[in-house]
C-alpha cells in the first residue's frame, strides 16, 4: 500500500507543536526518535490519529513516535525535507536530551548505545550456532542418532557454521571495545585493539579459568612476572562484556585527556600507544579481575534466585518486561544474557524475552480478530506479524496498550509462559530471534519444555483478549 508520506510528516509535525518545536531528530528500527523545545505542546490525541502512528510516549529525555519497521524510514526523509533539520544518528538525540534524564537513565542508554550496533553480529550468531546445536543433537531427528554420525559428509558444513557462529563470541570483546569507544569518545580502532589484548591466544583462555584456579587437569593459572615483585594474571576475557566496557570507558578517559595535553606534533606517536599500554595494564592487572568478579557475583546471584525460586524469578521477568521496553530499560538484559553465556553456558533469560514478545503479538492479533475497525485491523494484524519475529513496539503502543485489557492480558500469558520455562529450567546456547524462530537458538534438550511455553504465551492472551472483548462494549471494536 502507498501512503502519503509528506503528508503524514506534516500532520506529525503539527502535532508535535509545530516546526519551531522540533530540535534535533533521528530514527531507530521502528521510532522516530525527537528531541522537542517543550513537550508539554504535544497534541497526543491528535497525534496518535495520524495514518502509521501506532502510539507515542516520552522518555529518557526524548520524544518518540512509533511508526513500524519500514515505514519509519520514509516518514523520517518527509520530516527532514519539511523541515530542514540535518540528519543526526540516534547517539545525537540521546546526546541532545541527556540533560533531561536521570542517572538509571543515563546508565541504560550506555547500555543500549553499546549493545544495539552489535546486537546484528549477536543474533545472526546465535542463529548459526542453534542450527549448530541441532545438527548435533541426539535423537533431535534420528533416533539414538545426531545428524552428523547418520550422515558423516555433514561434519565439513558443521565445521563451518561452527566457525562462523563463534566468531562473534569469541571476539566479543573487540565487538564490545569498539562499539564502546565510539561511546565513550575514544578512538574507535583503539577499541578495537584493546578489545583483541583481551583474547590474544597468549592469554589462558577465559573457559579454562575455572580449572586453573581449582588446579584440575593439572593446570594453574599463568602470570606476568613485573621485574621480581609484581604479577599480573595472565588470563583471557573471551565472551565477558563488563571487563571491556570498563576497560573501554577508562581508556576513551585517558586518551581526550592526552588528547587535550599534547603537542599537535607529536600526538600521533605519543597519544595511541601511551593509551593502550596504561589501560592495558589497568585492564589486565586491575579492571579484568575485579569486573570478572563482579559478573561472577551478578551471574550466580541471578542464578540463585531462579534455583531457589522458579516460579517468582519467571512471574516477575513475565510481567515487568513489556513495562521495561517501554522505559528502554530493557537493553541492560543483553549484557546478563552475554555474562550468563560466558560463565553458565547458556542463558534462562533470552528465552523468557520471547514469551513476553509473542504474548504481545497474540494479543494484537486478537484485536485483529474481533475488531471492524478497518484501521484498527490493519494496525493490529502487521503488528502482530512484527512482534511474531521480535519487534514488540507496534503491537504495544499502537494496539495493546490504547486498549489496555490486551496489554494486560499481554502481561499474563507472558508471566505463565516465563513461569513454566523458569521451573523447567530452559536455557538458550546463544541470542537469536525473539519471536518464533527463536525455538532455533534454544538448547536441543530444552526445545520440546520451550514450545509449550510458546504455546502458553501465544494462546493466553489470544484467548484471553477474545474473552474480554465479549464482556465489552465499545464501538467500532466488538465483535459483531
Amino acid at each position: 500500500m502507498s501512503h502519503d508520506y509528506p503528508n503524514i510528516a506534516r500532520q506529525i509535525l503539527q502535532g508535535l507543536g509545530g516546526r519551531d518545536n522540533l530540535e534535533q531528530a533521528a530514527h531507530c528500527v521502528t521510532r522516530l526518535r525527537l528531541v522537542l523545545k517543550d513537550p508539554g505542546l504535544v497534541k497526543n490525541a491528535e497525534l496518535n490519529q495520524v495514518e502509521l502512528v501506532k502510539g507515542s510516549f516520552f522518555t529518557g529525555g526524548l520524544f518518540q513516535v512509533v511508526i513500524g519497521p519500514g515505514e519509519v524510514e520514509k516518514v523520517y526523509a518527509a520530516l527532514r525535507e519539511q523541515t530542514g533539520l540535518a540528519a543526526a544518528t540516534i547517539a545525537d538525540v540521546k546526546k541532545k536530551g541527556a540533560d533531561k534524564t536521570n542517572a538509571l537513565q543515563r546508565l541504560v542508554r550506555v547500555f543500549s548505545d553499546v549493545f544495539m550496533p552489535i546486537l546484528p553480529a549477536l543474533i545472526i550468531a546465535g542463529l548459526l550456532m542453534g542450527i549448530n546445536n541441532l545438527m548435533g543433537a541426539k535423537g533431535m531427528f534420528i533416533e539414538g542418532q545426531t545428524l552428523l554420525e547418520a550422515y558423516p559428509n555433514l561434519d565439513g558444513v558443521w565445521s563451518l557454521i561452527n566457525l562462523m557462529a563463534n566468531t562473534s563470541f569469541v571476539f566479543l570483546p573487540a565487538l564490545v571495545g569498539w562499539s564502546a569507544a565510539k561511546r565513550f569518545g575514544g578512538s574507535e580502532i583503539l577499541g578495537i585493539v584493546l578489545g583483541l589484548m583481551l583474547v590474544h591466544p597468549d592469554l589462558l583462555n577465559a573457559w579454562n579459568y575455572g580449572k586453573a584456579v581449582a588446579g584440575l587437569d593439572g593446570q594453574s593459572l599463568p602470570y606476568f612476572d613485573i621485574f621480581g615483585w609484581f604479577r599480573i594474571e595472565k588470563v583471557g576475557y573471551q565472551g565477558q562484556i563488563l571487563p571491556i566496557l570498563m576497560a573501554a570507558y577508562v581508556m576513551s578517559v585517558i586518551e581526550k585527556w592526552l588528547r587535550a595535553h599534547v603537542p599537535n606534533a607529536i600526538q600521533l606517536l605519543v597519544v595511541p600507544i601511551t593509551t593502550i599500554v596504561i589501560t592495558g595494564v589497568l585492564a589486565l592487572a586491575v579492571i579484568g579481575p575485579v569486573t570478572r568478579h563482579l559478573g561472577i557475583l551478578i551471574t550466580e546471584g541471578l542464578v540463585t534466585l531462579f534455583d531457589l525460586a522458579p516460579m517468582v524469578g519467571g512471574l516477575i521477568f513475565g510481567l515487568l518486561y513489556a513495562p521495561l521496553v517501554i522505559t528502554g530499560m530493557h537493553h541492560m538484559f543483553l549484557a546478563v544474557d552475554l555474562q550468563l553465556i560466558s560463565t553458565q553456558g547458556g542463558t534462562f533469560i533470552w528465552p523468557m524475552i520471547v514469551m513476553s514478545n509473542l504474548a504481545q503479538g497474540s494479543a494484537a492479533l486478537a484485536v485483529f480478530y474481533t475488531t471492524r475497525n478497518a484501521r484498527d485491523k490493519s494496525m493490529a494484524s502487521t503488528s502482530a506479524i512484527s512482534a511474531y519475529f521480535g519487534i514488540t513496539e507496534p503491537a504495544m503502543f499502537g494496539v495493546n496498550l490504547r486498549f489496555k485489557f490486551p496489554f494486560y492480558a499481554a502481561l499474563l500469558g507472558s508471566a505463565l509462559g516465563s513461569i513454566f520455562l523458569s521451573m523447567s529450567k530452559v536455557q538458550a546456547s546463544a541470542i537469536g530471534v525473539g519471536g518464533l524462530p527463536g525455538f532455533i537458538s534454544i538448547i536441543p534438550q530444552f526445545i520440546p519444555n520451550f514450545v509449550v511455553g510458546m504455546v502458553i504465551a501465544i494462546v493466553v492472551p489470544f484467548g484471553l483478549t477474545c474473552a474480554l472483548n465479549m464482556k465489552i462494549v465499545r464501538p467500532g471494536y466488538r465483535v459483531a
